[in-house]
């Protein structure tokens, strides 16, 4: 058998050739057979025939190209280095493990203690802090990427959906219900957020002047406005929105009463939007508070003595 084929024919859309048969005679290419339906448009791009270019490597090229990306690289690596020495970190371990610690007598009191318990570490800064300041809070060997952990949430019920809040996914379980109520925010997550509350002072002639700290801010703009939002109903009473559900496990008031302002109360608190992004490592650091700078003239946080209190809860 053998077959005549004729590129240029077929890529102007008419086959040619014929097919001998054993005896005599012959099947000609465009007789009456089946019309090809699925046949690809005779294009460029369809026939793959678009120009390409492909360069030969030499090291005459390869070398060359390097040098030139590499010196346009320290310039821009250097004043990456110079950013990174000019920020200024101070670190504070309050965790109490050590006798002589302040917060010592903390380790082994009860998270929903009446009162909670405080202590205050004291410490210098020996240089000031220019600009805008800061200030996270850090936890160690804490897996908040463990697979049954990063899976206790529900995002509908975060977005605000109604029947979500009164009926919860079961990814949340054991933290979906509690005394035959749903937990809102149900899940692991929720339930372990961090919530000491961390105050910052000066000393200034034996006399503490408090730091404002900005809680706003704190959490992406996505995670704010987009993904979590409270409940909808007739007007903004979160009570009233809340009805029905109880506050997760080991929280001491529920979602509703996590701050006085309205736009950072609820889904919305940005303390609370800020944990429920998990870290992808054991060790991590999480936006607690800014402190802004007020003035050119006048730094951020000045060199002197200051005093964190931190009341565990």
């Amino acid at each position: 058998m053998a077959v005549n084929y004729s590129a240029k024919e077929e890529a102007d859309g008419h086959p040619s050739g014929g097919v001998g048969v054993p005896g005599g005679g012959a099947v000609g290419g465009s007789g009456g057979g089946a019309v090809k339906t699925r046949k690809p448009d005779n294009t460029a791009f369809k026939q793959q025939r678009l120009p390409a270019w492909q360069p030969i490597l030499t090291a005459g090229t390869v070398l060359p190209a390097f040098f030139i990306i590499g010196l346009i690289f320290i310039p821009i690596g250097i004043g990456i280095f110079v950013t990174s020495n000019n920020i200024r970190e101070y670190e504070i371990d309050y965790t109490g493990t050590e006798p002589s610690s302040p917060c010592n007598k903390c380790l082994n009191v009860s998270w929903d203690s009446t009162p909670p318990c405080t202590c205050t570490i004291n410490f210098t800064l020996e240089h000031s802090f220019e600009s805008n300041v800061f200030m996270y809070y850090g936890l160690s060997n804490f897996y908040q990427n463990h697979r049954r952990y990063v899976k206790s949430r529900d995002d509908s019920q975060l977005n605000g959906d109604n029947s979500s809040l009164l009926n919860p996914s079961k990814e949340c379980e054991p933290y979906r219900t509690n005394e035959d109520k749903p937990i809102a925010p149900c899940g692991a997550i929720a339930n372990s957020m961090f919530n000491d509350t961390l105050e910052l002072y000066r000393i200034d002639n034996d006399t503490r002047i408090p730091i404002t700290l900005i809680k706003k801010g704190i959490a992406w703009w996505t995670d704010k406005n987009v993904k979590f939002r409270n409940p909808t109903g007739d007007g903004n009473n979160l009570t009233a929105l809340f009805q029905g559900t109880t506050k997760p496990v080991n929280w001491p008031k529920p979602v509703y009463m996590l701050d006085s302002e309205p736009d950072n109360n609820g889904f919305i608190n940005e303390d609370f939007i800020v944990w429920m992004r998990t870290a992808a490592l054991p060790t991590f650091r999480k936006l607690y508070r800014l402190i802004e700078r007020k003035n050119n003239l006048q730094p951020t946080l000045q060199a002197g003595k200051y005093s964190l209190v931190i009341a565990y809860s």
